[in-house]
C-alpha cells in the first residue's frame, strides 16, 4: 500500500507504529528545503528573528539554531548525534560546529544528519539515495554523506542545469545548477543505464547515410590493440588488426553491414539509427529544463517530472519502494506512479499533502494509497495545534473549504486567515473570511472578527477554534446579527469548533463553488468581483483524493461533509 504522511519526517520515520521499517526502501530521493530566499552570508550567522526550526509554513524553508520560543531543535539533534549516534558522523558534526558555530547553516546540517541517519536505516542494502541540494551546502552535505553512508559508497555528483540565466549578477557568475549526490548502501545496487534522445542536428550530421533499412552512420572496425595475432588478417585488400574475427567479418559483409566506400579504403560497418538506444547520460544533466508552464502548479521548489523519472528509472525496478521524505508538491510521487513503483511520501506541510492528493487525480488508474497523520479526532487536532499552530491553521481552513489561504506571517494577515467566495445572485460575489485560533480563545477575539468582517466589507465571518464556544463567545457572535444573501438570511458571525465538527456540527453556509485562480490573482482585485471577472471555473485549493474503488484516502470536502475515511 502506498502511503502519504502528514508530519515531520523524523517523527514519521521513527514512529514504531506508523514508521518505516528497517531496510525496506529501494530508493530514496530527498530535496530538503534550504533557505532558498536568503542571502548566502545570512546562513553563517545566528538569526535573532522569529523563524521556525523546520518547515513550519507550507512554502517557507528556514532553519535556525533557536526558535522564537527559545527552544533549540538543532541543539537537541546535536546532542543526539554526539551521545547516541556517535562514530564518524559525530566527529564530523563536532568539527563543523567548531567552525560554523551556532549558525543557521549548522542548524541545517545537524537536523539533516539525524534524518540521513534514519534514511540509511530504512534503505535496503541494495538501495540508492539521491540528495538534491545547491552549491551553497553541497560540500558540507557530501562530507556528512561520506560519514553516514561510507565514502566507498559514493557513486556520483550529478550536476543538473536547472536554468539558463538571461542576465548576469553584478558581482558573481549567475548560478544555474543544482547538485545531486548519489550514494548506495553497499557495493550491490540497482542501476539501469538510461539514454536521452539524440539532438536532431547531431542525427543530421552523424547519420548521413540511408538505405532501405533506414538512416545509418559508418563506424571504424579497427582494433585499438595492435598485438592481436588472431585478429590480424587481410580483408577486401586491406590488412589490419580488426575488431572482429574473420568469420564474423565475412558474415557481416554478406549481410550488407560492412561496406568499403572505394577500392583500398578501410572497411567500415553500418550502425543504424533505429539500433541506437540514444545519447549516453553522463553526470552532467543539461537536457532537462526547469518546470514548464504547462507542468507548473505554483509550488516554489517544484522540480520537473522528467528529472525524477530519470532518477527512478535508473535506480529502481517496477514494484520497488521509492521514499521521498520532503515530498513537497509530489513530483516524486507522480513519477513513481507513472513508472509503476510503490511509494512513501512525507511532508510537514498540510498544504503539500492536499496538492499531492489532487495531483494523483491526474494519474490514470493510480494505485491505492493511504493518507496518515491528518487529525481524525479532537485529541489529535489539539496535538497538531500545540505542535505546529501554523499547520493547524492550514488544516482548519481546508476543513471548512476555503478558496484562498493567506500567507502566514506575524502581523501580516490583518485578522484574515482564509477566504471563501460564493455566488450572491446576479450581482457581486459574496465573501466569507475565516479566523483560526488553536490556543486559548476569548470573547474579545470573536468581537475582533466582527470588526474584521466590517473592515473587509465581507458578508460573513467564521471563527474557528478547538473547543465549543463559551456562552460569552456565543453572545458576541449573536450581536453581529444576520446578513441577507441570495440564499437567505445567515448568521454574520459563526463559531466553528473542531470539537463540534467531529460531532457532525456544521456552520450555515451558502453553496460553495469552485473558482478560477484569476479571481484571486491580482493584488488590486476588487473585494467583491463580478462574475465577468471569472473565466472558467476550476478548483484552486480544495480537492478530494483518489478515484479508484480501493483507494483509501482522507477527504476534506469543500461541501463540508467532514473528515472521513472512505473507499472511493
Amino acid at each position: 500500500m502506498n502511503k502519504l504522511y502528514f508530519g515531520d519526517n523524523l517523527d514519521v520515520l521513527r514512529d514504531p507504529l506508523r514508521g518505516v521499517g528497517n531496510e525496506v526502501v529501494d530508493l530514496v530521493y530527498l530535496d530538503p528545503p534550504f533557505n532558498s530566499q536568503a542571502r548566502y552570508n545570512v546562513l553563517f550567522r545566528s538569526s535573532k528573528n522569529e523563524v521556525a526550526t523546520a518547515q513550519a509554513e507550507a512554502f517557507r524553508d528556514t532553519w535556525a539554531w533557536t526558535d522564537h520560543t527559545g527552544r533549540s531543535e538543532a541543539e537537541e539533534s546535536y546532542n543526539e548525534i554526539i551521545g547516541r549516534i556517535g562514530g564518524g558522523t559525530a566527529r564530523i558534526i563536532e568539527a563543523l560546529r567548531s567552525a560554523l558555530g551556532e549558525s543557521d547553516m549548522m542548524a541545517y546540517l545537524v537536523m539533516m544528519a539525524v534524518r540521513l541517519h534514519e534514511l540509511r536505516r530504512v534503505l535496503k542494502k541494495t538501495g540508492t539515495i539521491y540528495l538534491h541540494c545547491d552549491p551553497t551546502a553541497s560540500h558540507y552535505l557530501k562530507t556528512l554523506m561520506d560519514a553516514i553512508f561510507g565514502f566507498e559508497n559514493f557513486r556520483n555528483e550529478i550536476s543538473w542545469r536547472r536554468s539558463n540565466p538571461k542576465s548576469h549578477a553584478e558581482r558573481n557568475f549567475p548560478n544555474c545548477r543544482d547538485v545531486l549526490l548519489r550514494y548506495t548502501r553497499s557495493g550491490e545496487y540497482t542501476f539501469n543505464r538510461v539514454f536521452a534522445s539524440h539532438d536532431p542536428s547531431y542525427v543530421e550530421k552523424a547519420y548521413r547515410y540511408e538505405d532501405e533499412q533506414g538512416r545509418y552512420r559508418l563506424l571504424p572496425l579497427l582494433n585499438p590493440n595492435d598485438d592481436r595475432p588472431n585478429l590480424t588478417y587481410e580483408f577486401l585488400g586491406v590488412k589490419r588488426v580488426w575488431r572482429w574475427t574473420r568469420e564474423r567479418m565475412e558474415k557481416a559483409y554478406e549481410d550488407g553491414i560492412v561496406v568499403q566506400l572505394s577500392p583500398g579504403a578501410v572497411p567500415q560497418y553500418k550502425k543504424y539509427l533505429s539500433d541506437s538506444k540514444g545519447r549516453t547520460i553522463t553526470n552532467d544533466w543539461d537536457d532537462i529544463p526547469a518546470v514548464s508552464p504547462a507542468e507548473e502548479i505554483g509550488y516554489p521548489t517544484q522540480k520537473p517530472l522528467a528529472l525524477l523519472e530519470r532518477i527512478i528509472a535508473a535506480s529502481s525496478k517496477p514494484g520497488d519502494i521509492v521514499l521521498d521524505p520532503f515530498c513537497g508538491c509530489g513530483t516524486t510521487i507522480e513519477a513513481a506512479e507513472r513508472l509503476k513503483r510503490n511509494w512513501i511520501g512525507i511532508d510537514v506541510a498540510f498544504h503539500a499533502v492536499r496538492i499531492i492528493q489532487d495531483r494523483l487525480e491526474g494519474v490514470k488508474d493510480h494505485a491505492p494509497y493511504e493518507v496518515r497523520g491528518i487529525p481524525a479526532d479532537l485529541e489529535s487536532a489539539r496535538e497538531l495545534a500545540s505542535r505546529d499552530p501554523y499547520q493547524f491553521q492550514w488544516w482548519a481552513n481546508y476543513l471548512v473549504g476555503v478558496h484562498l489561504l493567506n500567507e502566514i506571517k506575524k502581523g501580516a494577515d490583518r485578522g484574515v486567515d482564509g477566504e471563501i467566495r460564493f455566488k450572491n445572485g446576479p450581482g457581486p460575489w459574496g465573501r466569507v473570511v475565516t479566523s483560526v485560533k488553536g490556543g486559548k480563545v476569548t470573547p474579545a477575539m470573536v468581537r475582533e472578527l466582527r470588526g474584521v468582517v466590517d473592515r473587509e466589507d465581507a458578508e460573513m465571518g467564521l471563527f474557528i477554534c478547538l473547543k465549543r464556544p463559551t456562552e460569552e463567545m456565543a453572545k458576541e457572535a449573536v450581536k453581529a446579527k444576520y446578513v441577507s444573501t441570495a440564499h437567505g438570511a445567515m448568521p454574520r458571525i459563526q463559531i466553528v469548533s473542531i470539537e463540534g465538527w467531529f460531532d457532525g456540527e456544521r456552520p450555515t453556509m451558502p453553496p460553495i463553488e469552485t473558482l478560477d485562480r484569476e479571481l484571486f490573482a491580482s493584488k488590486k482585485r476588487s473585494r467583491r468581483p463580478h462574475r465577468k471577472d471569472i473565466r472558467q471555473p476550476e478548483l484552486p485549493l480544495v480537492f478530494a483524493g483518489g478515484k479508484r474503488k480501493d483507494a483509501v484516502v482522507t477527504h476534506l470536502n469543500p461541501s463540508m461533509v467532514g473528515i472521513q475515511k472512505s473507499a472511493v
